[in-house]
């Protein structure tokens, strides 16, 4: 078999995807939040989760680590968790008012920081992209969290 001419892609990929993860976190941290953080505010404010295990479920991360997710935005005043009156092992999560407010600025964060990496490109280079991430994911067999604006599955 001939040796692979370039960079192999999964290298090339590997480096843009740390590259660029660690870009948005920096932005998500400019608005005073983390990664970890905005997939559990974006889990809940969609309406994909309310239990605990749902939100984990949903954002693809073991319960242990969303525990300690959660109590980190619990204790900043974001979330709320309550046992389920019916079922004591369920704690339900809940945004408070300040949850919503963090929402806001990160959304805001994660907007500007989408526009800035499609600076430059057409709308169909961008569904290209989309399409080629999605394939490239597709054949390294694995599936990660399910994202804003996915396709429904």
């Amino acid at each position: 078999m001939p040796a692979p001419r370039g960079t192999p892609i999964g290298l090339r990929l590997a480096g843009v995807a740390r590259d660029v993860g660690r870009a948005f976190d920096d932005a998500l941290a400019s608005a005073g939040g983390s990664r970890p953080m905005w997939m559990v505010l974006l889990a809940l404010k969609s309406g994909a989760a309310a239990s605990q295990q749902q939100v984990a479920d949903h954002i693809g991360i073991r319960g242990a680590t969303l525990t300690h997710h959660l109590s980190g935005m619990e204790e900043r005043g974001l979330v709320v968790r309550t046992r389920e009156p019916g079922d004591r092992r369920t704690q339900v999560v809940r945004l408070t008012e300040e949850g919503e407010r963090m929402f806001v600025a990160m959304a805001g964060a994660a907007q500007e920081f989408d526009k800035r990496l499609r600076r430059g490109l057409t709308a169909a280079e961008v569904s290209q992209v989309d399409a080629l991430l999605q394939r490239l994911q597709e054949n390294a067999g694995v599936r990660g969290p399910k994202l804003p604006g996915d396709a429904a599955t």
